[in-house]
């Protein structure tokens, strides 16, 4: 495992130093029996074969499922390779094997879980962070800076290369900058108020090819003075090659010191540890805050938990929006078009907090601090709006679900939007309109939504039965489904030959003739009511449009 600070001081760490970087709480111990001062020399992967020792290493054992054998043989075979920690998957609700803790005390390893809501990635990067830390150097006066943080970093070097310091992510967002002087230049002030540096200064780096060559060089960059603005030094931050981000010396009233350079290099190499950390932050909370939404909308977990760490209360009301595209075989323009809503979701309601999946975005709205709750049909029609004027958009079904009275209800809201989305997607299927529906409330789509709990209902019975009726379903769809199709547009009409045929763009008699086929292969007699009935429930649950 690489350090990260360009070869500076030590590759390794201790159990401790990782536990007390651990700000997010993506590792949990649960035993240390050689205590917590046991040195980390690095990181394994899962498995990496046979003939590779362990000496000193966390092993996150990322193929390990949760049951007793594989987590005991996951922690021995570590432990027998020389590891000086395990990591096994922590599930919500399911705790570790006992067998592996007893497993760990008898080897002598120390054995972690990794948090429900992080990944290994998280993992990895803070025992990568928790090393650069601990790899920082004490041989300068700049070193003390490392444990100020990055805006004390930033005011050292601002004092040693004699000019103005900004600390930039690869984004160009401002992280820290040192003080600014009365004689700062117009861009420097605007950057930091900003947050970023302004856009047009980006395209303007793009164009002179800055943003390559800081993306690429190993050196500090140097930019001339040129009119209104000064002298500028700008040097990248990378950890293991990998671009962290940037920090950038400007001439503030006078000119740069003649080491300038020099101390940006070293600066460079004290925010390694620092913006890995903020990285490791800002990943964090984005996925703690994707595994409370997905546990409040799915039910699982603790919900109350899951709010708090939404940063809402239980007495706060609030309503799910649902967006969902039919899957395409392989990505195309519908990832463009969720990405665009999610975006736009936020944009329009700042308060909402939005879960992106596979197929799908759900949208948890908050209600106002009156307790009037969101109007989440409005928000329906305006992504919807987005969507259809979005060029070569996929098929976006929206659907919102009812206003309930606090957010660890919101399951029933989510269910609700879920079902109004099944709903917008069989009415369309069924009717073909020019201009289908796409977005809806409950109320809107009342009928439909009713008659889909329904079919829900009845399949386990119709799945258990069988007869005529079944026997037709199922020896028609293993044939294509053409007598499905044609039953479903009779029964619809309902028993309007003509208007049956024309939805199938069939000829009547071709029609008349599949019915006879009907009647006089499997028997089924379409004169009697409850015959229709079950046809009519049969044909929907077929799932054939």
């Amino acid at each position: 495992m690489t350090s990260g600070t360009n070869g500076s001081g030590p590759d390794h760490v201790t159990l401790r130093q990782i536990l007390e970087h651990d700000e997010e709480g993506v590792l949990r111990l649960l035993l240390a029996p050689a205590g917590q001062d046991v040195t980390v020399l690095g990181v394994i992967i899962g498995d990496e074969g046979p003939a590779r020792a362990h000496a000193g290493r966390i092993v996150l054992a990322a193929g390990a499922p949760q049951d007793p054998p594989a987590a005991v043989t996951a922690v021995r075979e570590a432990a027998w390779r020389g590891a000086s920690a395990v990591v096994l998957r922590e599930r919500e609700g399911a705790s570790v094997p006992a067998e592996a803790l007893a497993a760990a005390e008898e080897c002598a390893v120390a054995l972690l879980v990794r948090a429900p809501w992080a990944d290994w990635g998280d993992a990895l990067a803070l025992i990568r962070s928790a090393t650069a830390f601990a790899a920082a150097g004490r041989d300068d006066l700049m070193a003390d800076a490392t444990t100020g943080g990055l805006t004390a970093l930033a005011s050292a070097t601002a004092r040693q290369c004699r000019g103005s310091i900004t600390v930039e992510d690869p984004q160009f967002r401002v992280l820290a900058h040192s003080a600014t002087g009365p004689e700062a230049d117009g861009l420097r002030r605007s950057t930091i108020l900003g947050g970023r540096v302004p856009d047009w200064r980006v395209a303007e780096l793009r164009r002179s090819g800055l943003v390559h060559t800081l993306r690429t060089s190993e050196d500090v960059i140097h930019r001339a003075a040129d009119g209104d603005t000064p002298e500028r030094l700008v040097v990248a931050v990378r950890s293991g090659g990998e671009l962290l981000g940037s920090l950038w010396a400007a001439a503030d009233g006078q000119r740069l010191s003649p080491d300038a350079a020099h101390v940006l290099r070293r600066a460079a190499a004290l925010a390694v540890p620092h913006l890995l950390r903020h990285r490791m932050r800002e990943s964090g909370t984005a996925r703690r805050e994707a595994h409370a939404l997905r546990g409040l909308l799915h039910g699982t977990g603790d919900r109350r938990a899951h709010l708090w760490s939404l940063g809402l209360t239980p007495d706060v009301p609030c309503a799910v929006v649902v967006g969902v595209r039919t899957p395409p075989d392989e990505p195309g323009p519908g990832d463009r078009t969720l990405e665009a809503l999610a975006v736009q979701a936020t944009a329009l309601r700042p308060a909402a907090r939005v879960l992106r999946e596979e197929d799908a975005i759900a949208v948890l709205l908050p209600g106002h601090d009156d307790g009037r709750p969101g109007d989440a049909l409005a928000l329906a029609r305006e992504l919807d709006a987005l969507a259809a004027r979005t060029p070569g958009a996929a098929p976006v079904w929206i659907g919102a679900g009812p206003a309930v009275g606090s957010g660890l209800d919101a399951t029933r809201s989510y269910e609700e939007a879920l079902l109004v989305v099944r709903a917008l997607q069989d009415r369309e299927g069924r009717r073909r309109d020019a201009r289908p529906v796409r977005s809806a409330g409950p109320d809107q789509a009342g009928a439909t939504v009713e008659a889909l709990r329904m079919l829900d209902a009845v399949r386990p019975v119709w799945e258990s039965g069988s007869g005529p009726v079944h026997e037709l379903i199922r020896e028609d769809l293993a044939a294509g489904g053409e007598l499905v199709r044609s039953l479903g547009a009779y029964l619809e009409t309902p028993g309007d030959i003509a208007s049956a045929a024309r939805r199938l763009t069939l000829h009547p008699n071709t029609l008349r003739y599949r019915l006879r086929r009907v009647r006089e292969r499997f028997g089924v007699d379409l004169d009697d009511p409850d015959t229709r009935l079950v046809l009519t429930l049969a044909v929907r649950l077929s799932g054939m449009p």
